[in-house]
Order: structure tokens, then C-alpha cells, then sequence
């Protein structure tokens, strides 16, 4: 996204999209733990018949611990606790809670109060190790975690040594530090072989539904972009929703984010005796955005002298 900020690429992404198939998969997941499933699977290929309950255990009124209360952590909330489940959440950020949820106001509350745990959270660079040895020493003892998010999210050697010990009564994790790169290549982890252990393939949103969804979504915004210059949803440039124009010339100028520049752009119109009938400036860390709408015609030489202002990454006539 660095590369693409500094060529003056637009970037989307879909995050909506995928956000029902993790939920599902979360939910569908946390059921097979609590029921030790996992282990009776195994067992029945290897022909042993094990009915036993133990270790054995109903979703309803079991308390799910959501770390990370975003698109998808909201609505794993909401059908959890249509399914009798009593929900915590944790994020940094203030986060309205949906239905009967209640915020806690540390992890390390969070970590106590959870039968079951599921991370959403993003994969900055300060999450890693989110979930460590003295994180997994505060869960209760029993509890199952989930991980649909991010592979640096979770110490996977202190969750082995957690689930040997049965201080952690299962875990399912679907994305992992190192992936294999096709489905040719051997996928190696700690985790294989441990007990009530779910390993999937980074398949949380891959259903044939959030698919046609992200198909859908992200050229929808890509043409907003090409005909209006709009960029909301977009993950990289400074969001922006601009009307569709009518009778005037729209302007768009990319450029590292330095001082002076929309000044330039103004002093260079006025010059020219360009009247502006709507001007729109939104910056990130690395690059401002500016989207200037004229009332006249322009001159080639004016295009040539924007387009010539230093720290130009792009510009273009949008029309």
C-alpha cells in the first residue's frame, strides 16, 4: 500500500464483504470446542466409540470474550448472543455495544470472565504476540480460543504448551505467522496433531457468497473513483464522496502531503483567471488529495502547470 500511496494508486478493499462467512465460521467453530468434537471426529476414523460428556458443553450461557469489536467482532456478537451467550468485548477504541454486550475495560478482564475467545482484531504491527504466555495464564482454565484474524496475533508455541497442559481446552486457528505460499507446498505449525485442535487453510471468508460480494463491492468503488474522483472505502487515500458534476471541469492533483501546495494550485488558477466553483482538500500522513472544480474552460497550459508543481504524484482531468 506504501508502494501504491507514493505511484498515486488508488487502493479498496471489500470489508464487508467476507464479514457473515467469519462470523459463521466463528460460531460454527466455538460449538465444535466446547463439545470437544474435534477429538470425537478423530476417534471415530480410528474406530473407537467414545460417548462419554465429558468435557462436553452448551454454547447457552457460556460467556464468549470478543477481542476487537469491529465489522466482524459486532456481528459475532449479536448472533452469539441469539444463541444464549453471554458476551464481553475488548477493543482500544470505543465501540458502541450491540444488543446486551458488555465492554470490558481491560484484556486482562476479558480474559477472566471468557469460557470462549475470539480475536478480530487488525494486523498492525502492535498486535503481535497479543495473545502470549501471560495473556493464556489469565484465561480460565478450560477455555477455548478462536483465531480468524491475523497469523502474528497469537504465540503459537505458548498456545501448544497451554493446550499439552490443559490449561486451554481447544483452540481453532485458521491463519498462521508463516503460510504456505500454494497448495503444493507442506503446511507445518506446532499446532498439528494436539488435541481438540482445529486447523483451517485462511479460509474464514471463503465462501462462494462473500466472493460474489467482493466482486460486486470493489468495482463499484473503483468506477465511483474513475468517475467521480470518490474515494471512500479506500485504504490507503484520504476518503472522500464527491457529487457527480454537472456543467464544470473537475481537477484531481495527488501530491506528498508538504505545505503550500493547494496554495500553488489556487495562485496557478487564479492566474489564469479560473473561477473555482468547489474545492475539496483531505490529507493522510504521506499524501494530500485535492479535488478542484472549475466553472470554464481551461488552456493546455494550465493542465501542464499542475500538473509541473513540485511533489505532483498524479494528476488528472476527471472531465
Amino acid at each position: 500500500m506504501k508502494a501504491a500511496s507514493k505511484k498515486g494508486v488508488t487502493v479498496f478493499n471489500a470489508p464487508y464483504s467476507n464479514t457473515r462467512s467469519v462470523v459463521e465460521l466463528a460460531i460454527a467453530e466455538i460449538i465444535l470446542l466446547l463439545r470437544n468434537l474435534p477429538d470425537k471426529f478423530r476417534k471415530m476414523h480410528e474406530g473407537h466409540w467414545d460417548k462419554s460428556s465429558k468435557n462436553s458443553f452448551e454454547l447457552r450461557g457460556k460467556n464468549l470474550g470478543i477481542i476487537g469489536y469491529g465489522n466482524i467482532g459486532s456481528q459475532l456478537s449479536v448472533l452469539a448472543e441469539n444463541m444464549g451467550m453471554k458476551v464481553f468485548y475488548y477493543d482500544l477504541e470505543e465501540r458502541l455495544a450491540l444488543g446486551n454486550a458488555t465492554k470490558c475495560k481491560s484484556l486482562q478482564e476479558l480474559l477472566n470472565l471468557a469460557d470462549a475467545i475470539s480475536l478480530h482484531v487488525d494486523g498492525r504491527e502492535s498486535n503481535s504476540y497479543l495473545i502470549g504466555k501471560n495473556e493464556i495464564d489469565e484465561m480460565k482454565d478450560g477455555s477455548v480460543l478462536v483465531n480468524l484474524s491475523r497469523g502474528h496475533i497469537v504465540d503459537l508455541e505458548a498456545l501448544k504448551e497451554a493446550i499439552q497442559s490443559g490449561k486451554v481446552g481447544g483452540c481453532a486457528i485458521d491463519v498462521f505467522p508463516d503460510e504456505p505460499h500454494s497448495s503444493q507446498d507442506t503446511f507445518e505449525s506446532e499446532l498439528r496433531g494436539l488435541p481438540n485442535t482445529l486447523l483451517s487453510p485462511h479460509i474464514g471468508g471463503s465462501t462462494l457468497e462473500a466472493q460474489e460480494n467482493i466482486a460486486n463491492y470493489v468495482p463499484t468503488r473503483i468506477m465511483d473513483y474513475i468517475n467521480t474522483g470518490s474515494t471512500s472505502g479506500s485504504v490507503n487515500f484520504p476518503s472522500l464522496t464527491l457529487p457527480i458534476l454537472k456543467n464544470a471541469h473537475r481537477l484531481i492533483h495527488i501530491h506528498d502531503n508538504v505545505p503550500g501546495i493547494l496554495a500553488k494550485i489556487n495562485n496557478i488558477l487564479a492566474d489564469h483567471e479560473i473561477n473555482i466553483v468547489g474545492q475539496y482538500l483531505k490529507t493522510t500522513e504521506d499524501i494530500g488529495y485535492v479535488i478542484t472544480d472549475i466553472d470554464k474552460e481551461y488552456e493546455k497550459d494550465v493542465i501542464n502547470e499542475l500538473r509541473a508543481i513540485e511533489h505532483t504524484i498524479k494528476f488528472r482531468v476527471l472531465y
